[in-house]
């Protein structure tokens, strides 16, 4: 017997249930980035390499998917190397495209090859997939879709304020209530880091801060310590691990901490600017949490961060992130080009939907009746009416072949098709249609506007 196919791990088939309530989400997080002034672009799913490496930090780096040059991708090989088996210096003879890691970096080579037909500031989005070669688990996985919206050519801090209140109205019409939207700001990282004498370990540091939630206080100590940071940096930093409070608390806090370092006082200033507006202007359905502890791995953020947490009661990771990046278009020669983005995690986002059963009914609802086939004349007679209803937008269809009316029936339920239409020698003679309820079992005799005025 021969043996089922089967797909890559960390990539998944969708039923049509499934593309229902993803094209839902989707739906909802596009309607509102439109409705902020965001424009839609979409950019090659795979890259230059060196567009994409180098811009994610090492440990984001090793997470690329690369793609083999076309043809004999062995013949530019250097021989020393690949009898060496020293695989980090063959990919780039072998290599030269990747598939795209995130939404960002593909955006800010946009930005840079399109500057002069681009008006600034420059509010788009997309939704795309990406890919990372990762280990496959309960919510991460190696082909994803990305939803973002980023604005470039502004320093306004109005548009961190404008990104969580984005946020906050996408979750709210989700229904996902209760969803923590947390503030960091690299600058006070950077502060942290050079109060701390670690200034010149920022990146170990910040990279083993964001560790937090996933491997304990404990273990992101050991990292510190294995990348060079000493004992009594640490202990400096100890307070973090337990930063309690109010936004205005915290931030009064941080006033003290940092009050030696200019770097941190100015993400201080960027931080008390935006949870102000916040407060002030208040949100729908989700809470505002300033994390000192939030650093987020990638190396191009250097404002605000951003990163959004599930209602406590589901046991899942980050459902959103982002944050400012003002030297991104820099890596592309482009200066002085600041911009601030967030993205929606689409697959985990569903994942909490369905685990707090927050899909409405009607998403997956397709058909909403199903002909019956009789033979070819009661078949001519159905498509007539099937035709005009279609024209008024009302989804439904005829069973193709004539078999059996119980195996009809049958499909009809299974497809979870509300109503069921016959039409025999008797309905056809009165020009009407039988239109019967497979919920309550209820059948009418109905003309055409009577059978549309049901389905509608």
């Amino acid at each position: 017997m021969a043996q089922k196919p089967s797909i890559p791990k960390g990539t998944r088939d969708f039923s049509p249930a499934e593309v229902a309530k993803r094209q839902y989400i989707m739906s909802i997080i596009k309607s509102n980035f439109e409705k902020y002034g965001y424009q839609p672009i979409e950019t090659p799913s795979f890259e230059n390499s060196e567009t994409l490496m180098g811009k994610y930090g090492e440990e984001g780096d090793r997470l690329i998917f690369k793609i083999l040059n076309s043809g004999d991708y062995l013949s530019k090989a250097d021989a020393n190397v690949l009898s060496n088996k020293e695989s980090n210096k063959l990919t780039s003879s072998i290599s030269e495209k990747a598939l795209r890691y995130d939404l960002t970096v593909p955006f800010a080579r946009y930005v840079v090859q399109h500057q002069s037909e681009i008006d600034f500031p420059f509010k788009r989005y997309q939704i795309q997939p990406v890919w990372r070669a990762d280990r496959p688990q309960k919510g991460r996985f190696r082909e994803f879709f990305q939803c973002d919206a980023d604005v470039v050519g502004s320093t306004s801090l109005w548009q961190e304020v404008e990104l969580v209140q984005l946020y906050d109205a996408v979750f709210s019409e989700l229904g996902l209530n209760g969803v923590a939207i947390k503030i960091n700001n690299r600058k006070i990282l950077s502060g942290i880091a050079e109060v701390i004498g670690a200034k010149d370990k920022l990146i170990d540091f910040t990279v083993a801060l964001d560790k937090l939630d996933k491997i304990g206080e404990e273990g992101v100590k050991k990292e510190m310590l294995e990348k060079g940071i000493s004992e009594e940096a640490i202990q400096k930093v100890q307070p973090l691990f337990n930063f309690t409070g109010t936004v205005v608390e915290k931030i009064q806090k941080l006033s003290v901490l940092l009050s030696s370092s200019s770097e941190g006082m100015k993400g201080v200033e960027e931080l008390q600017f935006i949870c102000d507006k916040i407060l002030q202007l208040g949100l729908n359905d989700s809470l505002l949490d300033l994390d000192v502890t939030l650093a987020r791995g990638l190396n191009y953020y250097t404002g605000a961060i951003f990163e959004v947490a599930p209602p406590s009661t589901v046991a899942m990771g980050s459902i959103g992130g982002g944050g400012r990046y003002d030297d991104l278009t820099g890596i592309f020669g482009l200066k002085d080009m600041s911009g601030v983005g967030i993205s929606f995690g689409l697959d985990r986002i569903y994942l909490v939907l369905e685990e707090l059963n927050l899909f409405p009914q009607t998403v997956t609802s397709t058909t909403k009746a199903l002909f019956v086939n009789y033979g070819e004349k009661e078949a001519f007679y159905a498509m007539q009416a099937i035709q005009n209803l279609r024209f008024k937008n009302i989804k439904v269809e005829l069973y193709p072949d004539t078999i059996k009316v119980g195996k009809q029936f049958l499909y009809a339920d299974k497809r979870n098709i509300p109503f069921v239409v016959l039409v025999g020698e008797s309905e056809m003679q009165e020009s009407k249609y039988s239109l019967k309820n497979l919920h309550t079992g209820e059948q009418l005799l109905l003309d055409f506007e009577s059978l549309v005025a049901h389905l509608s």
